[in-house]
């Protein structure tokens, strides 16, 4: 057995300790407090340097952040929880996530690694014989909160490769930077760190993400395609409440302006030159039956097959937004919360995690690239290295799934943390070193 095999199998009962304590304490984007926390002073034990706060990333290029008066109370949470006042202080308003950087010393490449760690606002089954992390006794302790897309698991990965750069600095040249990013749902979060200038001077780029589709353990995609292009809206429709039977005409009709728009915007022709989509998640209006509506929520996306063709998508749903409003007499504030853009990963990724693969006896069937058809801010991550002149990918690391992505029974096979750690390493090792040839 090798060096690296026995550190992957030494390590993977750490690994699903740290999947299974993310779990149980998911956050929503930018209120990532605890789980930054836990991250970060790991990587402190480790060695690395940290950044958090606003330099880890850019305040400014923050899409969607929550209200004070959402963030003030998942603060207070975070004290509770246990997390310290100093790195508390750095975070406040919705900071979260940490920049960790090593370096060896010895020239070398640039790498850099991208882990996301929000979770969704989603309630957790409690079903002891259906879901997993129920019978185990790790579901979620926060309501209406879950890890329902395997980023607990992507947190755990990155303190994997943490692990394994700490473990083997002296026999690695260059210098490595791992982004732990908050706010990937909704496309709030990347480009922030970009803007930060994390990814400046980046030779190789790597990220990848858990399941996607119901696959086996040990296949890795080592390439994706197919990003959707995304934009996620905010609307609020401001009218005026009036007695629905005595005094109807001096209302103003929030809802119907809502309700008029959710059915409009699926009337945007669709577009010749690629795929379109776009779906209306969240409808809020109303106080009762005898009232006219004074205010009305909306919460959509588009998407398109590329930048350009969500452009057309965006621009025709605000046209429509503003429309419905004027229709009705209200009042419509619309707010662009979260985007993203399209992305190619580069294609040296095959043969690279193919070359690997022969060594490992964790990975047995690499595929060259999975069609995501779905929406990733890491396209940021992946645009600003290539245009730096580095080479960067999205990988997906295969697993059983039982439930689908986004779903309250959602879970995954945790033996998949290993197999992905066993390949990053791999890449790792082999790209550090660039011409020399290492064997641990």
């Amino acid at each position: 057995m090798s060096s690296i095999d026995r550190f992957i199998d030494e390590i993977a009962p750490t690994l699903t300790a740290f999947r299974r304590t993310f779990h149980q304490q998911p956050e929503l984007g930018f209120t990532e407090y605890v789980t930054t926390y836990l991250i970060g002073k790991e990587l402190v034990n480790l060695g690395f340097t940290i950044h958090l706060g606003k330099d880890a990333l850019d305040s400014n290029h923050r899409m969607g952040v929550p209200s004070q008066e959402f963030l003030v109370p998942q603060e207070e949470r975070a004290i509770q929880e246990g997390v310290e006042t100093s790195w508390l202080d750095k975070m406040k308003g919705g900071h979260t996530g940490v920049v960790a950087t090593l370096d060896t010393g010895k020239p070398g490449p640039h790498m850099a690694f991208r882990f996301d760690i929000d979770a969704l606002p989603i309630t957790e089954s409690d079903d002891h014989d259906l879901h997993f992390p129920s019978l185990t006794g790790f579901h979620s302790r926060n309501d209406g909160v879950m890890h329902a897309c395997g980023h607990d698991g992507h947190a755990a990965i990155g303190l994997g490769v943490a692990n394994f750069l700490s473990t083997y600095k002296d026999q690695l040249c260059g210098r490595f930077t791992l982004l732990f990013q908050p706010a990937e749902e909704g496309g709030r979060g990347a480009k922030a760190m970009v803007k930060k200038g994390w990814l400046d001077d980046v030779d190789y780029f790597a990220s990848g993400h858990i399941g996607i589709r119901d696959s086996k353990l040990g296949r890795v995609y080592a390439t994706t395609n197919s990003f959707l292009a995304s934009s996620k809206i905010n609307v609020t429709y401001k009218g005026k409440a009036a007695h629905a039977g005595l005094e109807p005409e001096k209302g103003k009709n929030a809802l119907l302006a809502a309700a008029a728009a959710s059915i409009h915007l699926y009337t945007i022709p669709r577009h010749s030159d690629g795929a379109t989509r776009i779906n209306v998640g969240n409808l809020q209006a109303g106080a009762g039956r005898n009232i006219i509506a004074d205010e009305a929520r909306l919460e959509l996306e588009t998407r398109g097959e590329t930048t350009a063709i969500n452009q057309y998508m965006l621009k025709e749903a605000l046209r429509i937004l503003q429309a419905s409003g004027d229709l009705y007499g209200v009042e419509a504030e619309i707010d662009v919360v979260g985007e993203t853009v399209e992305a190619e990963c580069n294609p040296e990724w095959i043969q690279w995690l193919k070359e690997a693969e022969k060594d490992s006896p964790l990975i047995y069937d690499v595929r060259e690239s999975l069609p995501l058809k779905a929406s990733e801010d890491v396209t940021y991550m992946i645009n600003q290295v290539q245009q730096q002149g580095g080479s960067a990918t999205f990988m997906v690391f295969g697993t059983p799934l039982e439930n689908g992505h986004h779903h309250h029974e959602f879970d995954f096979e945790e033996g998949v943390l290993k197999v992905a750690v066993d390949a990053l390493a791999r890449l790792i090792l082999k790209l550090s070193h660039q011409k020399e040839e290492v064997v641990l």
